[in-house]
C-alpha cells in the first residue's frame, strides 16, 4: 500500500468512547476491505497494452562513464507508427531518465570523444511520412540541438573521429541527387525564374540481379550505392558545415571505424557484382581520411551478415586489431555457430577465431515480439583496456548474457569452468544491447525477462564484488497493474532421446485441477531461440485463458553446432516429431485438454504449422503466419538466394521431387484443420504467394473451414515492428480464431455470410471436422 494511502486511512481512527451499531461498523468495514483490494488487484493484460510500452535502445556511455544516453521508442499517438527520442540517465542511478531531444524521430545518440556534444540522427516529418535522417547535435552545456546536414539521401551510421573535430558516416547520396536539389533550390529564390518543363522520371524497374529487394527495405537502387562521407563537427548551429564523399563506386561500404590517430578510416566491402554465386567473404580496406583511393588489406572468407550488427568492427586499444563476429563457410551447412573472430590490420592478416571450442552462439538471437520496433541499435565487441579481452554475448539454452573472452587464444568449452571465457552476467533473461566506456569498465546493457519488457541496467567491472545495478523502470507504471506470469521451463526426451528445452505460459490463477485448451507456439527461423524474454503474445494467450507451449526443437540456436545444423536437407523432418513430442508431454501432466489443442507459428513456424496439419488431425484449430507453403514457388521468389546448397542440395529444376516432399502444401489433402493465414502484403521475405494463398485456395476449395487476413504494407516484420494498430489487430485474429475453435465464442467475421443472412434457426458452435 502506497504512503498516500496509508496516511488517508489513518484518519479514521475512532475514539474509545465512540459506540459503533453493528450494520454500521460492517459497512465501514467492507468500504475498507473493498479499497484495500482495489490497490491490491491486478489486472490481466491485454492486446491493447502494447500502445503503453515504452521500449528502450542503443545505450550509449558517456566518456566520463557517468551518464547513459539511450533512445526511448513510443507508439505514437494515432498508433501507426512510434516516435523515438534521445534520454540520459545517471550510471550512479537515484534519478529518472530524463529527455535530452524533442524529435518525433531522433535516433542513434553518440557521444563526442569529450563529453561536451551528443551526435545523433534526426528525421523530420513531410506530408506525414519521416524524410531521410540527418546528422545533428546536441550541445550538453545547454542549448537547442541543431541538424548540420541535407543530403538528398540522408545520413547514417556516424562516428565520431578520435580527436572529436571530425565524424564520418555512410550515406546513398550520388552526385546526381545532389545535382538535382541545387536546381530545386535555384528554383525557388525569389526573383525572376526561366519556365520550368517538368521533367518525367520513370517507375519502371529494370531488374538485372537475382537479389533486387529486401524484406522491410523495399527494392535496391544499384544507383545509390552506400558510400563513406565525412564532415566536420561544428559547435555551433551557426557554424556552416558542408559534407564531402570520400569513397566512390558501384559497390557499398559498411562498418566504418576510424584509425587510433584519426588519418585511416577502416571500412570493410564485399565488392562483388552477384555474390550469390560464390561463399560469403568481404574485404577490409582503408582509406585516408584527407581522401584518396581506398587500399584493400586483406580478405576475410566469412560469412558477417548476422543481423543488423553483422560484422560491425571493433578497434583495439592499441590499434593494431579488429574484433568482429563472423561465421565459417566451409563445409557448407543449414546453419554455422556465429564466432568472436580478430584479425590483425596489416595487409594479408588471417582472422583468428577466439571461439572455435565454444559450442555456444556468439551474439544469437533469441526470438520474441519485444524487441524495440526503432532504432534497437547494434552491438559490437568491447575490448578491454589491456587489450586482453573481448566483452560480446552469447546464448545458451535460451538464456543470453555478457562473457569476458580471452583476445590473447582460442577459446574454451565453457564459462566458469576455465580461464578463456568468464560469465559476466547470469540468470534467466536476455541482454538484449549493450555499450561501455572506452575502457570497458563499466557496462550498460538492456534486460528483458518473461515478466520483463526492458530495462537499463549497469555494471561497474573495475569494483571488486560489484553486482549489477539497475537504472531504469521504464514500464513499471504499467506493468505495476498486470497480473503476469511467470513461464515454467521443462525439458523432455524426443522419440530418439534428444533433450528438447520448452516453456510453458499459463493463466493467472491456474490450477492444475482444471483443464485448459493449449496452444502450441512454433518459432521461425529455423535458427534461431525462444528464450527467457518478454513476450506480449505468450502473456496474452495466457490471460486469455490458454497454456501457451513454446518449444526450441532440433534446428534451434543456442543448443551447439550439432543441434542447429542436424535438420539440414531435413526441414520439416524430425523437428516436428520434437514438437509433438512436447505437446504430449504437456498433456501427460493432467492439465490440457486434448480436444482443444491450437497450433501456431510465424515463418518457418508458419511453415510448421502447415506441416503439423497435413500430418496430424489432433490439432483443432491452426494459424499460420508469414508461411512456406509450396518451397519451389519461395526458391523462386523470396528475397534471397538459396544458390549454394544450404537448405536444399540442388534448385528444384533439378531436383523436384524432394521439394516436393518436403512442401506442406503436397499434404493438403489430408489436411482438416481449420486454417487461419495471416499474411503481410508486403512481405518480401516469404512471398504470400508461396505461402497462405496456396494453402488458402486449396482449403476453400476442399471446403474446409479457412480464412485469410491479409495487413496492407507491411513485411515479414509484421509481428514485431509492424503498424502498431496491425499488430493489434493480429493479436485480435489470432485468439480470435482459437477462441472460436477451441472455446466455441460466436465469430460471424470469419464466416462467408453473416448471421443474418444464414438463417433464422439456432446456431450451432462450429466444431472441427473429424
Amino acid at each position: 500500500m502506497t504512503k498516500e494511502c496509508r496516511s488517508w486511512f489513518s484518519g479514521f481512527v475512532l475514539p474509545h468512547s465512540f459506540v459503533i451499531r453493528y450494520p454500521t461498523f460492517l459497512l465501514f468495514l467492507l468500504f475498507v476491505t473493498g479499497i484495500a483490494s482495489a490497490f491490491a488487484e491486478k489486472r490481466a493484460i491485454t492486446e491493447k497494452d502494447l500502445w503503453d510500452f515504452v521500449w528502450i535502445g542503443d545505450p550509449q556511455v558517456s566518456p566520463d562513464g557517468s551518464r547513459v544516453a539511450f533512445v526511448r521508442v513510443t507508439v505514437n499517438d494515432k498508433r501507426e507508427g512510434y516516435n523515438t527520442s534521445i534520454w540520459s540517465v545517471p550510471v550512479a542511478g537515484g534519478e529518472a531518465p530524463r529527455q535530452l531531444t524533442k524529435g518525433d524521430h531522433d535516433t542513434t545518440p553518440r557521444w563526442s570523444p569529450d563529453g561536451k556534444f551528443l551526435l545523433f540522427l534526426r528525421s523530420t516529418e513531410k506530408d506525414g511520412k519521416p524524410e531521410s535522417p540527418q546528422l545533428a547535435m546536441l550541445p550538453m552545456a545547454g542549448g537547442d540541438s541543431f541538424v548540420l546536414t541535407d543530403l538528398p539521401k540522408g545520413a547514417s551510421s556516424p562516428v565520431w573521429a578520435p580527436d572529436g573535430k571530425n565524424i564520418a558516416f555512410t550515406s546513398e547520396t550520388n552526385p546526381e541527387d545532389l545535382a538535382k536539389q541545387e536546381k530545386k533550390k535555384s528554383e525557388q529564390k525569389p526573383g525572376p525564374t526561366a519556365p520550368v518543363s517538368a521533367e518525367h522520371e520513370s517507375d519502371v524497374r529494370v531488374i538485372t540481379r537475382a537479389v533486387y529487394r529486401q524484406d522491410n527495405e523495399g527494392y535496391i537502387d544499384p544507383k545509390h550505392p552506400t558510400h563513406i562521407w565525412i564532415v566536420s563537427s561544428p559547435r555551433s548551429a551557426e557554424e556552416k558545415v558542408k559534407p564531402r564523399q570520400l569513397t566512390t563506386g558501384r559497390f557499398d561500404e559498411e562498418n566504418a571505424i576510424w584509425s587510433k590517430d584519426g588519418s585511416q578510416i577502416y571500412f570493410t566491402s564485399s565488392r562483388i557484382d552477384e555474390p550469390y554465386y560464390e561463399l560469403p567473404r568481404t574485404d577490409l580496406y582503408s582509406v585516408a581520411a584527407a581522401g584518396g583511393k581506398p587500399v584493400k588489406i586483406t580478405t576475410i572468407d566469412l560469412n558477417t551478415q548476422f543481423g543488423p550488427g553483422g560484422g560491425a568492427l571493433s578497434l583495439s586499444p592499441d590499434g593494431k586489431q579488429v574484433a568482429f563476429i563472423a561465421a565459417t563457410t566451409q563445409p557448407i551447412t543449414s546453419y554455422t555457430e556465429p564466432d568472436l573472430w580478430v584479425l590483425d590490420v596489416s595487409p594479408n592478416a588471417k582472422p583468428r577465431n577466439l571461439t572455435a571450442n565454444f559450442d555456444f552462439d556468439i551474439d544469437g538471437f533469441v526470438i520474441g515480439d519485444s524487441a524495440p520496433p526503432r532504432a534497437g541499435g547494434v552491438n559490437t565487441p568491447i575490448w578491454t583496456a589491456d587489450g586482453k579481452g573481448l566483452i560480446e554475448v552469447y546464448v545458451k539454452e535460451g538464456k543470453r548474457n555478457l562473457a569476458l573472452f580471452d583476445a590473447t587464444g582460442a577459446g574454451d568449452t565453457d564459462p566458469g569452468k576455465n580461464s578463456g571465457v568468464q560469465d559476466l552476467t547470469s540468470g534467466n533473461q536476455g541482454v538484449m544491447t549493450f555499450g561501455a566506456t572506452t575502457d570497458g569498465s563499466k557496462l550498460v546493457y538492456v534486460i528483458s525477462t518473461p515478466t520483463r519488457l526492458n530495462d537499463l541496467f549497469v555494471l561497474d567491472r573495475a569494483a571488486p564484488g560489484a553486482s549489477p545495478k539497475q537504472l531504469t523502470k521504464i514500464n513499471d507504471e504499467l506493468f505495476s497493474k498486470l497480473n503476469l506470469t511467470e513461464p515454467e521451463e521443462i525439458w523432455y526426451n524426443s522419440f530418439d532421446g534428444k533433450r528438447i528445452q520448452a516453456w510453458l505460459q499459463k493463466p493467472p490463477g491456474f490450477d492444475a485441477h482444471k483443464k485448459y485448451p493449449l496452444i502450441l507456439n512454433i518459432h521461425g527461423g529455423p535458427h534461431v531461440a525462444y528464450g527467457f524474454i518478454f513476450d506480449h503474445e505468450f502473456q496474452w494467450m495466457a490471460a486469455k485463458g490458454y497454456v501457451v507451449l513454446y518449444p526450441n526443437p532440433r534446428g534451434s540456436i543456442s543448443y551447439g553446432q550439432e543441434f542447429g545444423n542436424v535438420i539440414q536437407y531435413h526441414y520439416p523432418g524430425n523437428d516436428y516429431k520434437d514438437l509433438m513430442a512436447g505437446v504430449d508431454e504437456a498433456i501427460k501432466r493432467g492439465y490440457v485438454d486434448d480436444k482443444k489443442l491450437g497450433v501456431t507459428g510465424g515463418s518457418g513456424g508458419g511453415l510448421l504449422t502447415n506441416w503439423v496439419v497435413g500430418q496430424t488431425g489432433r490439432f483443432a484449430a491452426a494459424v499460420s503466419q508469414r508461411d512456406i507453403a509450396d518451397w519451389a514457388n519461395w526458391w523462386y521468389t523470396g528475397d534471397f538466394t538459396l544458390f549454394q546448397p544450404n537448405w536444399f542440395r540442388a534448385p528444384p529444376f533439378e531436383d523436384l521431387d524432394d521439394y516436393r516432399a518436403r512442401s506442406p502444401i503436397s499434404y493438403i489433402a489430408n489436411v482438416k484443420t481449420p486454417m487461419m493465414f495471416i499474411l503481410g502484403e508486403a512481405d518480401y521475405r516469404t512471398p504470400p504467394g508461396a505461402g497462405g494463398e496456396q494453402m488458402f485456395r486449396a482449403l476453400k476449395f476442399r471446403k474446409i473451414p479457412t480464412v485469410m487476413v491479409r495487413f496492407p504494407n507491411e513485411s515479414h516484420e509484421l509481428s514485431r515492428s509492424g503498424q502498431p494498430w496491425h499488430r493489434v489487430e493480429r493479436l485480435q485474429h489470432i485468439v480470435g480464431w482459437f477462441d472460436h475453435w477451441l472455446m466455441g465464442v460466436p465469430k460471424p467475421e470469419y464466416e462467408v455470410a453473416t448471421e443474418e443472412e444464414v438463417s433464422l434457426k439456432p446456431r450451432q458452435v462450429s466444431k472441427p471436422p473429424r
